[in-house]
């Protein structure tokens, strides 16, 4: 019997010492606002300058948040499509690249308007900002 309660007391010590050896691993959290910058705040906005062609070429007819809707233009009602839903979502960004090229279906053409570098930007702030691409 005296053997048993050794060898218990021997186990107790160690876990003991075992658990007050093991390192702190307590997360501690702060409720004051961070020591850094955001994020947001210390990156650059990569879309800043297609934003502002979007503004100025597109959003007349499309709107600021691409939803589209019917519109007049030079007296003729068109029914714009919205670039965050429905077919849009379908097309291949070669698609918006002829479309905005070349226009079509009442939507003029921007090849004179835009450099190429411009349009491949559009269609990289459509599939990221409208589309969550």
């Amino acid at each position: 019997m005296k053997a048993f309660t050794y060898t218990l007391i021997i186990l107790a010590i160690s876990l003991f010492a075992f658990a007050c050896s093991k390192p702190n691993t307590e997360t501690i959290t702060h409720n004051g606002p961070a020591a850094s910058p955001s994020p947001a705040a210390s990156m650059p906005d990569e879309f800043a300058a297609t934003r502002a062609i979007f503004k100025k070429n597109c959003s007349e007819c499309h709107g600021e948040d691409a939803t589209g809707g019917t519109k007049t233009v030079d007296g003729k009602k068109l029914k714009v499509p919205s670039l965050r839903a429905g077919h849009a979502l379908g097309h291949f960004d070669e698609d918006f690249i002829k479309q905005i090229t070349k226009g079509g279906d009442g939507m003029p053409a921007f090849k004179d308007k835009l450099t190429p570098e411009q349009i491949n930007e559009l269609v990289h702030l459509i599939r990221h900002e409208f589309q969550g691409k």
